[in-house]
């Protein structure tokens, strides 16, 4: 069973302390609401025993940026995914526990509650499970959600919030649901591209973004063959020739299917601006790089997709692709303080 529809929380008014490493945090819920869904953008689902409140928003939001959750507490999910850069890292591989670098570029989190699988290997069906998927993993947390679990059992405060949030205990159970409650309501579509799609600010759009949008648009790219509706994916697996030779394997260590080598989840570009470093590994540093990558028709491999293939674009091209890739950037989503620890 799934819950869906608007969740709105006007003229609230809660706060709430919760443990950090031994200290208090004061959090808080502002006067506006938390989970608002942008025009154009679909009713969001909820897992029937994970429907949004506020106590599992709060809760989540200390679990969030809380590095009990790696086995040396150093490290939490806001390590590696941050706020103001649209909840990606960086840096090409994130530092994980001790220290150990990651084997993926961590991305960004903006509307992973509209996500169906999650991974860049797509291997995981639900945001519930996917949270777990950093606590186990040697060079991210490096831990054991049992243990988690043991180690805030007797902190007052997430004793309380558990109860208030889940009626029960702060198990795991508790743990993963109220950490991916939290990242459900990291929502981005407000951007200058929304805002002149919605008739808000057409005189805002520039001659080079408009150029860029029809470009992005057009048979001649097909950029939005693959980078398609509201959220700028359309979940697939692609493989956009990046190597001929692929180090990690990609959806192939989760199918072990030879056919997809080199494949990955089509990325949202929203915010893909402030996302760098690009594609799987962090190869590609700049957007203009990105664009130069699909340009030039990338590189020969067998599982390559057919739409990846030469472009000819002039330089005046690019840059108004490009041009129009920075409109994707929703200020007030990375700006928002509630997000933030």
């Amino acid at each position: 069973m799934i819950h869906r529809g608007h969740i709105y929380l006007s003229v609230i008014i809660f706060s709430a302390a919760l443990s950090s490493c031994g200290k208090d945090v004061a959090l808080f819920v502002p006067e506006k609401e938390i989970m608002h869904i942008p025009e154009g953008f679909p009713e969001m689902e909820f897992p029937e025993d994970n429907v949004f409140t506020i106590e599992r928003w709060e809760l989540g939001k200390a679990l969030f940026y809380d590095p009990i959750l790696s086995a040396s507490g150093k490290v939490s999910c806001g390590s590696c995914h941050k706020a103001d850069i649209a909840f990606s890292d960086n840096v090409a591989f994130s530092s994980g526990d001790e220290g150990r670098i990651g084997r993926s570029n961590a991305p960004s989190l903006a509307n992973i509650g509209y996500h169906p699988y999650f991974t860049r290997a797509g291997g995981v069906p639900t945001l519930e499970m996917q949270v777990q998927v950093p606590i186990q993993e040697h060079d991210e947390f490096n831990n054991n959600i049992l243990f988690i679990a043991e180690a805030i059992k007797d902190d007052l405060n997430y004793k309380k919030y558990a109860q208030l949030a889940y009626s029960r205990e702060p198990d795991p159970y508790v743990i993963i649901r109220a950490i991916a409650c939290f990242e459900r309501s990291f929502i981005s579509g407000n951007s200058s591209y929304d805002k002149f799609i919605n008739g808000a600010n057409e005189h805002d759009f520039g001659i080079s973004e408009i150029r860029g949008k029809e470009l992005f648009f057009s048979s001649k790219t097909q950029c939005s063959s693959c980078h398609s509706g509201f959220n700028f994916t359309n979940y697939g697996f692609e493989n956009n020739g990046l190597f001929s030779q692929y180090v990690d394997q990609g959806r192939a260590r989760f199918t072990q299917n030879n056919a997809d080598i080199g494949k990955f989840k089509v990325p949202s570009l929203r915010d893909i601006e402030l996302t760098s470093p690009y594609m799987h590994d962090g190869s590609l540093v700049s957007l203009e790089e990105v664009i130069e990558h699909y340009n030039s028709g990338g590189n020969d491999h067998i599982n390559k997709s057919e739409l990846i293939r030469p472009l000819n674009l002039s330089s005046q091209e690019k840059t108004d692709l490009v041009a129009f890739l920075k409109t994707l950037t929703d200020l007030e989503f990375v700006n928002n303080k509630r997000f933030r620890r």
